[in-house]
């Protein structure tokens, strides 16, 4: 069984690429320290993971049905180093069809994730949501979100957020110039979705180093879909009062609201403080 030890390329102080993974075949991956998760160095990050996990199925099993869901369960520690991606039809038909992809580190999976395609159709003239537009990236001031987080991830993206957020509620933009996949563009949902997860750490209740509140899962549902760039959040963190928790946001890319996206987090804090784990789920 892998360790959690870090094994990302350029670790050691080799090059590596400005890529978040270099593909080693058709199946598997080896990340890099751009990958790099903010909870532990020898993690990933789950914004790339998921977008990875995601790029694949599209790229394996390609269609012109549009991504309509994405969930992802973290089952475990998302390893460092090398892994491989699976990727399966659950349920065929030619307008609504499910997907599913793992992530692989030998016989241990960490991110199991299913993906609902539905057929494209022209709604234009019924189309509209009552979603507040976002403030645009450059109206907001940038946010060095190195100094709440660790990790060569949060170090790879760009970070604007609102200058009156308070501690669970913040609007913000999120974007990076690095590819998911090195020599190799992003499919345009993946490019998008790559970021999402950030969402857990740019409205923060309480400083990481005192409280433990990592995600077990992603949820995303599109109701368009999204254009690669800026990720817009409109996002609010809610700790109940016995160890759960919930990051919901709302999705924004350059044209207006997409979709949104929801977290469910174990909350720790004082001696309960898991450091050393990704997902509370692998450590019981």
């Amino acid at each position: 069984m892998p360790t959690a030890t870090n094994r990302h390329l350029g670790h050691t102080g080799e090059p590596y690429p400005d890529a978040y993974y270099v593909r080693l075949a058709e199946d598997r991956f080896v990340s890099t320290l751009h990958a790099q998760g903010a909870w532990q160095p020898g993690e990933q990050h789950m914004a790339p993971a998921s977008g990875l996990v995601l790029a694949e199925a599209e790229r394996r099993l390609p269609s012109s049905k549009l991504v309509s869901r994405v969930s992802f369960d973290i089952l475990g520690v998302i390893h460092s180093g090398e892994f491989t991606i699976d990727v399966q039809v659950l349920r065929p038909g030619r307008s609504i069809e499910l997907l599913e992809a793992r992530m692989r580190h030998g016989d241990q999976t960490s991110i199991s994730a299913r993906i609902w395609r539905l057929a494209a159709n022209d709604t234009t003239r019924i189309a509209g949501d009552e979603r507040a537009r976002l403030p645009a990236p450059d109206s907001m001031p940038p946010l060095a979100l190195s100094s709440i987080w660790g990790g060569g991830y949060v170090a790879s993206i760009e970070t604007r957020r609102n200058a009156d957020a308070r501690p669970g509620h913040s609007l913000a933009w999120v974007r990076s110039a690095l590819p998911l996949v090195a020599g190799e563009a992003d499919p345009p949902v993946a490019g998008f979705l790559k970021l999402i997860d950030t969402a857990n750490g740019i409205a923060v209740r309480e400083r990481p180093g005192s409280v433990f509140f990592a995600n077990v899962d992603l949820t995303v549902h599109f109701f368009r879909a999204p254009e690669a760039g800026w990720v817009g959040f409109d996002t609010r963190v809610s700790f109940g009062p016995s160890g759960l928790g919930e990051t919901l946001s709302a999705l924004s890319d350059a044209r207006g609201p997409v979709g949104t996206a929801v977290q469910s987090l174990t909350v720790r804090s004082g001696e309960d403080h898991p450091g050393h784990s990704r997902s509370g789920a692998a450590t019981g």
